[in-house]
């Protein structure tokens, strides 16, 4: 087992004894009467919409919201900085289910159990597997705002024309040679669209899927680094050579946003990625591709299921001076009212998936949502978090592994990644770079033999 976070936490760029010193005075109290607060949070559609509505917030409670909308990788390092150190800045942080835990065991979050006990929150609809990914020590400390799992995205319509039929359970073998049929660059088609972009939460989401399915893992039971095992390499040499081979154009530097650009303009016959991504598609205001996807169960080949887990959520910085007006915006962006507004306002089709049952009850929702909503719940229900490939895990996380020093060594082995992608080097070499990364994380975090 792993040794305590709390003492080892290894914040990128040595941060802590810049900024600590003066950090301190930002740590507060509730703050009833406070009149503004900060939320950052990332810059993707389902949380540019809360931006959008939030001004019936501020007419409902005359709180005023500032937002700070940055990119993903960007947002990380931002939050991170701010956390760690306790500078203050931000009332509520948007963070994943990889932080969570760990930031709940470093006190460096609010717990919510107190706040979230209203009834009328009803906390009890979140979904469990979602819910499960944001409790520490059974305490609640964070509340999603959206909840995925991936699964794969394809144009029936593109299918259809080249007499093609995707299988009820397709295997990763199977859908490379689907987008080898479907490649089309000549009209500007790719076969598939994968995520290459360099980051822990970009290339290595749907790649560490692919891992586990193939039968490859990053450490086993000793922390015994196993990024050059046949298993492992067999994975990432496929993955390499599907998006090169038939992928988009600068895959190297195309991450979620990029590949949802590139299928909802119909540059793209299928596109591997995050169930979320189903919303955005079937918005006819913003996607040419609305009413033509279809979505099957993410790809497998010595696995039944694969897929991740993930949710974006809104958490409580302990530093934050106005934790009761911020958790008066938490509650009602993760509400069963504002997944209403977002219905009524922007669409149904905009609705933040993943977090709530009852969003799944609603008749509009269930119309609208058709194609994808019961394939994302299926997907989220199918996720083993602890054992999502052939080995049991000695942490709880698919597209990640849950230790501070993730942040630092899944870039790096996304940038050894993504460079491969390029041409620049060889999968080999590549791997031979993540391997001595690995073993060098395990070693120095005190991970084997702990």
């Amino acid at each position: 087992m792993q040794p305590s976070v709390r003492t080892r936490y290894a914040v990128a760029a040595g941060l802590a004894t810049v900024l600590a010193a003066s950090a301190c005075s930002g740590a507060g109290g509730g703050g009833d009467d406070a009149k503004t607060i900060t939320i950052a949070t990332v810059a993707n559609p389902q949380m540019q919409d809360i931006e959008q509505l939030s001004s019936v917030f501020e007419e409902e409670t005359g709180i005023d919201v500032q937002f700070v909308i940055l990119p993903e990788n960007e947002l990380r390092d931002k939050v991170t900085q701010d956390i760690a150190t306790e500078s203050g800045q931000y009332d509520i942080v948007t963070i994943g289910t990889y932080e969570t835990p760990i930031w709940a065991e470093n006190g460096w979050l609010a717990p919510l159990d107190e706040y979230a006990s209203d009834p009328e929150y009803d906390v009890d609809d979140l979904l469990a597997p979602i819910r499960e990914a944001v409790t520490y020590e059974d305490g609640l400390y964070a509340v999603p705002f959206y909840g995925e799992s991936s699964f794969l995205m394809y144009r029936k319509d593109l299918f259809e024309a080249a007499g093609l039929t995707m299988p009820a359970n397709p295997t990763w073998t199977e859908v490379a040679g689907l987008a080898a049929q479907l490649d089309d660059p000549e009209n500007d088609v790719a076969g598939i669209c994968l995520r290459g972009l360099a980051g822990w939460g970009e290339n290595l989401a749907p790649l560490n899927t692919i891992i586990h399915t193939f039968g490859g893992r990053w450490y086993d039971e000793d922390w015994n680094a196993q990024l050059t095992s046949p298993e492992t390499a067999a994975a990432v040499q496929f993955y390499v050579d599907l998006v090169r081979d038939y992928g988009e154009d600068g895959a190297a530097n195309a991450g979620f946003s990029e590949c949802l650009t590139a299928t909802s303009q119909g540059n793209a016959a299928m596109w591997f990625d995050a169930t979320v991504g189903a919303s955005v598609l079937e918005d006819p205001e913003s996607s040419d591709a609305a009413g033509l996807m279809g979505y099957a169960p993410a790809p497998v080949m010595e696995t039944e299921h694969s897929g991740w887990l993930w949710a974006w959520n809104l958490a409580l910085p302990e530093t934050s001076q106005h934790k009761d007006a911020a958790w008066d915006f938490m509650s009602w962006a993760t509400s069963k009212e504002y997944i209403s507004l977002v219905g009524e306002e922007l669409g149904w089709t905009r609705v933040p998936p993943g977090s709530r049952a009852s969003t799944y009850e609603i008749p509009e929702y269930q119309e609208a949502a058709a194609a994808y909503a019961q394939p994302t719940l299926d997907q989220i229900a199918n996720v083993n978090v602890t054992k999502p490939g052939l080995y049991e895990q000695n942490w709880a996380g698919v597209q990640y592994i849950t230790i501070p020093e993730f942040q630092d060594l899944g870039t790096r082995v996304g940038q050894e990644i993504s460079a491969a992608i390029a041409g620049n080097q060889t999968v080999e070499e590549a791997l031979e770079k993540a391997q001595q990364y690995a073993e060098e994380t395990a070693q120095t975090g005190g991970y084997q033999g702990g």
